[in-house]
């Protein structure tokens, strides 16, 4: 597929001895949001950890932007976001993220330029002088969002970041992830929330391991008849 920013060919991933996922064969538009849903435990993180490159694999392969996943070449071009916050609960919000922007080789006055953007790009305004270990569980993962922004990511790899998020909050980040890719980033994002199928480019439903069906969101309706995506996954999942 041209224009595919991620391949993923008959990958195999086995934990304890027991597949995980068998065969695996999906890719991933360059310029879209892509949603990965499907209910907890269906193998979306592990997805996610082999497409970032730290995720041992079994088999099959695994190419982002034309790298394998997990190459140096990528370290500044993905973004990622795992759903327990990575961030350090002793420093303040724009300390942790300077610290990131100084890790990334950001210079330090550039690193104090995308500091603020990245703040105000999650709404942390408020927030930028606390301590990370006062802020609630969804401005914890908000910070964590703002660190994997700071060096301007190709590839943004999202695991669950809406969890705990207020509704306004929630609408102005899918907002954010739009903007990225309306401006040629590459957005994949997982959620076990069907209702938030709907902001989404194109979606990948996953059940036991398995992408069941890759289509838009009117595409996945339309094969079913359902109204929704969520109907229309349990139609899928009931059938198959």
């Amino acid at each position: 597929m041209a224009g595919s920013a991620i391949v993923v060919a008959d990958l195999a991933v086995r934990r304890g001895g027991v597949p995980v996922l068998t065969g695996l064969d999906l890719e991933v538009r360059a310029g879209e949001v892509t949603g990965l849903l499907g209910p907890s435990g269906c193998g979306k993180t592990t997805l996610l950890r082999a497409i970032v490159g730290t995720q041992l694999v079994a088999g099959g392969s695994v190419a982002v932007l034309g790298h394998p996943a997990g190459s140096a070449r990528l370290r500044h071009r993905v973004g990622y976001v795992t759903q327990a916050p990575s961030v350090y609960a002793d420093l303040t919000v724009r300390e942790n993220l300077r610290f990131f922007a100084r890790v990334l080789g950001l210079r330090r006055a550039r690193a104090a330029v995308r500091t603020e953007e990245v703040i105000a790009e999650v709404a942390l305004e408020g927030q930028a002088g606390r301590l990370v270990r006062t802020l609630s569980g969804g401005q914890r993962s908000r910070v964590s969002l703002a660190a994997a922004l700071l060096a301007d990511p190709d590839v943004l790899i999202l695991d669950e970041p809406t969890v705990g998020l207020d509704p306004v909050v929630r609408r102005d980040i899918w907002a954010a992830f739009a903007a990225r890719a309306a401006a040629g980033a590459t957005v994949l994002v997982s959620s076990h929330v069907m209702d938030e199928a709907h902001r989404c480019d194109r979606l990948l439903l996953m059940r036991a391991g398995a992408i069941v069906v890759d289509d838009t969101p009117d595409g996945v309706c339309a094969r079913t008849g359902a109204p929704d995506v969520e109907a229309a996954f349990l139609a899928l999942v009931e059938g198959s």
